[in-house]
């Protein structure tokens, strides 16, 4: 009656049910629709050997056979469309897969992705190469728990990554062959079988110490000493591993690990308390599980990852030939044991088990932990352990149930948001062990910078002495090349301003920045010395590919390379140069980092420094290129083209005091020192551009100089005057002669006249 007296009503609703039809086909749609734009970028011969054609996607998810001629070979799928693919970035990694009829995978193609370190510094071809070890893989035998995950190899510097391409690849092709969409053998709609169902006895309550529960099976340990970890290398042909032990003697300890399901009642009591416990039972989901890692030793299962990427990239859950890795929101750190008698462990970790992974804690599951280790050059070598768990039968009941199989039994629901992790008091956060790891670093940069802030402090003193300043300033120019650069590979880049400045957006985290205790260290250092000196410092002295340009220059000079001055005129307007390539890759970073990150590449500081030239021929050719004009005009890229260098002369016009001294007659008449000036940042008028300065500190060398600077001439000139006019002779005084007698061995030889100074 209410439509009918109200037709505007009913017009209303009818639209709104129209949208929502059209939605729901949108959102069946947008999968195939995905898969569709994703697999234009394919060739099938990519995919399989042979192939020539691809069929319309088929099936939620769907996927879509590959053909020679009328001859089915297998099919291709988007690995997003089945298991979560999300890395660094935090967007999904598409990557096109190629699977036969019978769960092997034939090929692999990535073909979208907006991770980081992909795109700015890890050649993409090592990363391509490492996740094709996963081809000609049999997974079916995987899915059936015949055999275990394979494992991708992993690459130095994009670690998380690819281990999360690697993960997405296999679990994907898993949940395909166990929903039987790649064969004729679906389970029938509406059969019911029936089965037993194992379930955790919640009924069963209480607490035990921590001898009973390891002595039970409650908790699983792996014990590895140093040498049995350098043994295993070395079985593993990996010797360069092998002789980089993490502690000596080798009979020290590795790692102790323990894990524990602590979702089970009687454990989750007895380790957690019963208030941290109930606490977790309230986070969690219903059926969702959680599993305590605890470790002490050498060895960190947790490594620095996850507070980079927010993955933990040492362990991975496995169960029934799928693996899952944990992200930090799955993460609460604890800070001690509850059960009486327990150890106490360096690092505890709780993990609540992803919504989105199928994991039933009452069937037999592992623990697996990637042993990482420095290999040869700037390569990584990784072993697994596994640590196998079986929950103790006094946890579990069995019942009867039917259940009724679906023909496609495939979830694509999305992670349910887990709680955020808590820090609790008495476990110190991960930045700091991170800082206990590198004292030795942190020690010499730190007495690297108090050394600069000396140099800065005393610079009248040292600029008298032009020889003595030659050999500080080359000699930290070196150190900054090689130690700080190219050893520490602490090279401070517009990524970090454009990072730090969408943290400010999106929500700062101080464990974020901390994690770099080097980067860290100089950006607090460069932010000090803009309000003393400007960019100066930081560009002239901590910058390591400055440093290159620098040495490298002054070898040339050496070699009497010419060395072209730019006309002021042109000079003056190449300037802006910079700032125009910082203030459109700033405005571009807050649309889309990876992009701004990208075109970031116009800085060559990872080619150079990060990467030592190891990387695609274009990059090198892009930095070496640099480098060689540098020799011709000293310091090219500096002047010109260094968005990092706008970013700290725009906040560097705050500095409050005037280091460099100037003469009057700077500008007019005198000219040396703008002609000087290694990067022509003195105007012919006589001011300093601080913008530009590089704070070499050549002028006031030329300052405190009285053969070279005009003034200084002058000044030396009338000193000059003045003491020869304070002369005896120029006071109109003479000298009388007295005599002195000689002697050889006592034998008088002459008389000699000695002059004495007598009034005349």
């Amino acid at each position: 009656m209410l439509l009918k007296s109200r037709p505007w009503l009913q017009a209303c609703l009818q639209a709104l049910l129209v949208l929502a039809a059209i939605w729901f086909s949108a959102v069946a749609c947008s999968a195939a629709d995905q898969l569709t734009t994703y697999i234009q970028k394919v060739e099938p011969s990519e995919l399989f050997e042979g192939a020539d054609s691809f069929g319309p996607p088929q099936g939620e998810p769907p996927i879509a056979p590959v053909f020679r001629g009328s001859e089915v070979l297998g099919y291709a799928y988007l690995n997003s469309d089945f298991t979560a693919s999300a890395g660094y970035s935090g967007k999904p990694i598409h990557i096109v897969v190629g699977i036969a009829a019978n769960g092997v995978i034939r090929g692999i193609k990535l073909v979208d992705h907006k991770e980081p370190i992909v795109l700015i510094g890890i050649p993409q071809a090592r990363v391509v190469a490492a996740l094709n070890s996963i081809i000609g893989k049999d997974l079916g035998r995987v899915a059936a728990g015949l055999d275990r995950p394979p494992q991708v190899d992993i690459v130095s510097g994009a670690t998380v990554t690819v281990l999360v391409m690697g993960d997405s690849v296999v679990r994907s092709a898993v949940k395909l062959i166990r929903a039987h969409r790649l064969d004729s053998q679906q389970p029938t709609a509406g059969t019911s079988v029936a089965t037993e169902v194992k379930r955790v006895d919640e009924a069963k309550v209480g607490t035990q110490d921590w001898e009973t529960l390891l002595g039970d099976g409650s908790i699983r340990s792996l014990r590895l000493t140093v040498g049995e970890v350098s043994e295993a290398f070395r079985t593993s042909n990996k010797d360069a591993a092998a002789a980089r032990p993490e502690a000596t003697p080798e009979t020290e300890r590795f790692i102790d690990l323990y894990v524990a399901p602590v979702s089970v009642p009687i454990i989750g009591r007895s380790l957690l308390g019963d208030t941290l416990y109930e606490r977790l039972r309230k986070q969690l989901q219903p059926d969702q599980a959680a599993i305590l890692v605890a470790g002490d030793g050498a060895y960190s299962f947790k490594g620095s990852g996850y507070v980079r990427g927010g993955i933990f990239d040492r362990i991975e859950l496995l169960q029934d030939g799928q693996g899952v890795r944990f992200h930090d929101h799955d993460h609460t750190r604890i800070p001690a044991l509850a059960a009486a008698g327990a150890p106490r462990l360096r690092e505890i970790a709780l993990f609540a088990v992803p919504k989105d992974f199928t994991f039933d804690v009452t069937e037999p599951w592992e623990l697996q932990l990637l042993v990482q280790r420095a290999g040869e050059g700037t390569q990584k070598a990784v072993l697994p352990y596994n640590l196998g768990y079986s929950l103790p039968t006094p946890y579990v009941k069995v019942e009867k149930a039917s259940q009724t199989p679906a023909a496609a039994p495939v979830s694509t629901a999305p992670r349910v948001p887990q709680p955020e992790a808590t820090v609790d008091e008495g476990e110190a956060p991960l930045w700091i062990a991170i800082w206990q790891g590198s004292r030795v670093k942190i020690a010499i940069t730190i007495g690297a910078l108090l050394t600069l802030t000396a140099i800065f402090f005393f610079q009248d003193w040292l600029v008298r002495r032009p020889k003595l300043f030659a050999y500080v300033r080359n000699g930290y120019l070196l150190f900054t090349l090689v130690w700080l650069g190219w050893f520490a590979n602490a090279q401070l880049s517009v990524v970090n301003v454009f990072t730090f400045a969408n943290a400010l957006v999106t929500g700062f985290n101080w464990q974020f920045f901390l994690a770099a205790p080097l980067i860290f260290l100089l950006w607090a250092a460069v932010a000090a010395a803009l309000l003393f000196w400007g960019r100066g410092p930081f560009c002239g002295w901590l910058c390591p590919f400055g440093a290159l340009q620098e040495l490298t220059s002054n070898v040339a000079k050496k070699l009497k390379v010419p060395q072209v001055k730019l006309p002021w005129g042109l000079h003056e307007r190449l300037w802006p140069l910079k700032y125009i390539i910082f203030l459109g890759l700033f405005g571009l970073s807050f649309y889309s980092m990876a992009l701004a990150e990208t075109l970031s590449e116009v800085e060559p500081f990872k080619t150079a420094i990060i990467l030592k030239f190891a990387r695609q021929w274009p990059f090198v050719l892009f930095a070496v290129t640099l480098l060689v004009a540098g020799l011709f005009i000293e310091r090219f890229y500096c002047r010109y083209l260094c968005p990092l260098g706008a970013a700290l002369a725009i906040p560097g016009r705050i500095r409050m005091f005037e280091w460099l001294k100037r003469w009057p007659e700077c500008g007019s008449p005198c000219q040396r020192c703008a002609k000087e000036c290694p990067v022509q940042a003195i105007h012919p008028e006589g001011q300093i551009n601080v913008n530009e300065c590089i704070y070499c500190m050549h002028c006031q060398e030329l300052y405190q100089d009285d053969h070279r600077c005009p003034h200084m001439i002058q000044v030396r000139l009338k000193r000059e005057k003045f003491m020869a006019l304070s002369t005896p002779e120029s006071r109109g005084e003479v000298t009388t002669k007295k005599k002195v007698e000689v002697t050889y061995k006592g034998t008088p030889i002459k008389k000699a006249d000695s002059a004495s100074d007598q009034p005349a």
